[in-house]
């Protein structure tokens, strides 16, 4: 396939999760995202590192952590997940306190990444470039889900592509955000190499979740 897919679980139907969480896996999928959420970083709550550990016991996943919290430092010991080798996104928003965050991902093996919100410039991610596996960005403001994407989005992919190659690191790019067939195919085509799918192309309402599944396959076999 040309991007790698990440299922987003805030999307999932928790009645059937390990059902859902089965069917990925057969399908070869090998990415969860989770959306970690404190309610003052962005105004939500969502899934907590409970869940994360739940669900990382049931699959081979590699679960993929996004992490909308003011203090990550608090959430990151219950993130400790051996064998996984989790890769957890902190936002670059948090400035100065970003770097020893990525070290302590780092050493409780899990794959250090940086996530990025709408309104901060790209260039901001300069300093911590050489040093995580993925950049997340973000095509909508953090903390809910069903949002259009914002102006300017699959520029900032281009943009981020750029700092990449005069870097000469290769960090995966991950876009989360109103992740259409139609937007994919954009994001896709600047450099995208994960697709965080949400309600956008995966959990689209009044289609069952294995046929959304086979024909999001299938369109990013066409790519």
């Amino acid at each position: 396939m040309k991007f790698r897919i990440a299922p987003s679980l805030m999307c999932s139907d928790f009645r059937n999760l390990e059902a859902e969480v089965n069917l990925f896996e057969r399908n070869g999928l090998d990415l969860l995202h989770f959306d970690l959420m404190d309610g003052h970083f962005v105004p939500n709550l969502t899934l907590g590192p409970g869940m994360v550990k739940a669900v990382s016991a049931m699959t081979r996943l590699t679960p993929d952590v996004h992490m909308m919290v003011e203090n990550p430092e608090h959430f990151l010991p219950a993130l400790a997940l051996p064998g996984k080798r989790p890769l957890i996104s902190v936002h670059v928003e948090l400035g100065r306190k970003v770097e020893g965050l990525i070290r302590a991902i780092r050493a409780q093996d899990g794959r250090p990444a940086i996530a990025i919100s709408p309104h901060t410039p790209i260039q901001a991610l300069a300093p911590v470039l050489p040093t995580v596996e993925m950049v997340l960005v973000m095509a909508v403001r953090p903390g809910h889900a069903g949002q259009e994407m914002l102006p300017g989005a699959i520029e900032r992919i281009a943009e981020l592509k750029e700092l990449t190659a005069r870097f000469e690191v290769s960090p995966l790019i991950e876009v989360d955000g109103n992740t259409t067939f139609e937007n994919i195919r954009k994001m896709v085509a600047v450099g995208a190499d994960v697709i965080v799918a949400g309600t956008s192309c995966l959990y689209r309402k009044g289609v069952p979740l294995d046929a959304a599944l086979d024909e999001l396959i299938g369109f990013a076999a066409s790519l």
